[in-house]
């Protein structure tokens, strides 16, 4: 029978045979019966995903609410993604236990809220509540990013607790010291623990393949006493991210049984490193072997198609992603736009941008960018300022796309603007590229002098990307004095020597010519080969 049935029975059943007497029921039964039912029937609500519901009711039975019900409700806030809700609510709760707080810094993790993370981790302590494991694996979990200074004091109170040997724990603490780049710490922790499960043993192996460490990684996998298919995809991914794209394909190939996660792992391998027919031929073999793709599957072979522009296979890839009902999700039709838009068909990929019924910045990106490269400079600007309207939030990205876009239309003034602008307007700080736009911008208009000072005042050294910019923007406009002064950074950067030639060239200075180039064979540099890709 359904619990909240049985409870309601159960009620009618206590109220039926005490209805008579005088005292009729006792406040405590009553409490602890409506306790039950409020709870249950709010963690109903929850689950249906009607918060609003669950909330009434919590309201509407106060004496009714025990701390279980507060913690469900806080849940329920946090599924719903109102985290400030739920604060608010965990603020006026009589009681808090360690479920209470728990609840809360998961939250918080998951908002990626380090500062109200660790505020909240020292109230619990200083309220005299002691974490468990739950809490440590939640606070290691959102302190990763400032896990060198925080970790070892963590460290220290979960063994002073006791807690160093539980397998929660040490997983954590093995992601943190992998991070820290500490492969002595990583297999203490390892060593600690107790009871070792399946988990840990990978976490070792993720551990050793983050490092580089790939001998250590494969020792530790072949002495697994189970392995499950986590631990091969573990394996894969690790081979991957260290370049042994071959031996990854061997463990592949080696593997008893796989799911789509696995073979996606491999494809996506392969498109990493441009092997974008060897990824196209996995796929194929995967589809023989009877296993359906899911989104991230269709997704990555995009990225197949749009580096190796394989216009035919992208767009039956389409057609089947219509047909499996996949165009919903974001990141699929988004994989579409950049496909369509770097293989050349610009109007196929608007007209699939503007069927989507949500974006997010990265489809925007898509869009932008390829406007961009398709020299659509005032499309480019005009989505852009879509974008800004349907609220969604530009970053560096965005900015790299919109600036290039400027560039290739020889737009400065609307290029200033949303160079200056980025960080005032939307908290974008402008990076290596965005500087290199600019420098290009003012080059390729003729604002050398702009260029050069933009060059001089930039917060941090510019590399190769901006030196060739401003270079390449002299020989365009006969500025070689411009050039003179740029020969000492060609040797931090020996691939200027090659821009140098080239200029001194055009100058008809051939001895200079012949001085850059015999630096240049010194200093081991060679001359880029030419080659034309769609981008």
């Amino acid at each position: 029978m359904n619990p909240l049935r049985y409870q309601f029975h159960r009620a009618s059943f206590i109220f039926h045979n005490h209805s008579q007497s005088p005292n009729f029921i006792s406040s405590t039964c009553v409490c602890i019966i409506s306790t039950l039912s409020v709870t249950n029937l709010i963690q109903h609500h929850i689950r249906n995903g009607n918060i609003n519901d669950a909330r009434q009711l919590f309201d509407q039975n106060p004496t009714s609410c025990d701390i279980v019900t507060w913690n469900s409700m806080i849940t329920g806030y946090i599924k719903n993604n109102q985290m400030q809700c739920a604060h608010n609510l965990f603020d006026q709760m009589p009681v808090r236990d360690v479920v209470s707080w728990n609840t809360m810094m998961s939250g918080l993790n998951k908002t990626k809220d380090p500062h109200k993370l660790y505020q909240l981790f020292l109230q619990m302590i200083r309220a005299g509540v002691i974490p468990n494991q739950f809490t440590f694996s939640t606070v290691i979990s959102g302190f990763m990013n400032a896990f060198d200074v925080l970790g070892p004091q963590l460290h220290g109170l979960i063994v002073h607790l006791g807690l160093h040997s539980n397998v929660f724990v040490g997983s954590a603490l093995m992601r943190g010291y992998t991070r820290l780049k500490d492969s002595e710490a990583l297999h203490r922790v390892f060593d600690d623990v107790v009871v070792k499960d399946v988990s840990t043993w990978n976490a070792l192996v993720v551990g050793y393949m983050e490092l580089g460490f790939t001998v250590e990684a494969q020792v530790t996998f072949d002495n697994m006493p189970e392995v499950n298919i986590i631990s091969w995809t573990t394996l894969v991914n690790g081979y991957i991210k260290n370049r042994k794209i071959d031996r990854a394909r061997s463990i592949f190939d080696n593997m008893p049984y796989k799911n789509v996660v696995t073979w996606t792992a491999m494809i996506k391998g392969y498109v990493q490193y441009d092997n974008h027919i060897d990824a196209i031929h996995l796929f194929i073999l995967m589809l023989k072997s009877g296993t359906h793709p899911n989104h991230f599957t269709y997704s990555t072979l995009l990225d197949a198609c749009a580096g190796c522009s394989t216009f035919l296979l992208g767009n039956q890839l389409h057609s089947c992603i219509l047909k499996s009902g996949l165009d919903r999700e974001v990141v699929v039709s988004t994989a579409v736009i950049d496909m369509y838009m770097k293989c050349g068909d610009l109007e196929a990929a608007l007209c699939v941008f503007e069927c989507m019924a949500t974006k997010n910045t990265v489809s925007w990106n898509s869009v932008i960018g390829g406007c961009a490269r398709h020299g659509l400079a005032n499309r480019a600007l005009c989505e852009f300022e879509k974008m800004i309207e349907s609220g969604a939030k530009p970053d560096g990205v965005t900015y790299v796309n919109l600036l290039s876009a400027c560039v290739h239309g020889g737009l400065v003034k609307e290029g200033e603007q949303h160079f200056n602008l980025m960080g005032v307007r939307y908290g974008v700080k402008a990076e290596m590229k965005h500087y290199s736009c600019m420098v290009d911008l003012y080059g390729k208009s003729g604002e050398l002098e702009k260029a050069k000072k933009l060059v001089k005042d930039m917060p941090f050294e510019a590399d190769v990307g901006v030196w060739g910019a401003l270079l390449s923007a002299c020989g365009l406009h006969s500025r070689y004095e411009l050039a003179n002064g740029l020969e000492n950074l060609a040797h931090d950067h020996p691939t200027i020597y090659s821009m140098l030639v080239k200029l001194h060239g055009e100058k008809g200075e051939w001895s200079r010519a012949v001085e850059m180039r015999n630096k240049m064979m010194e200093t081991g540099a060679r001359k880029q080969k030419a080659g034309s890709r769609t981008d």
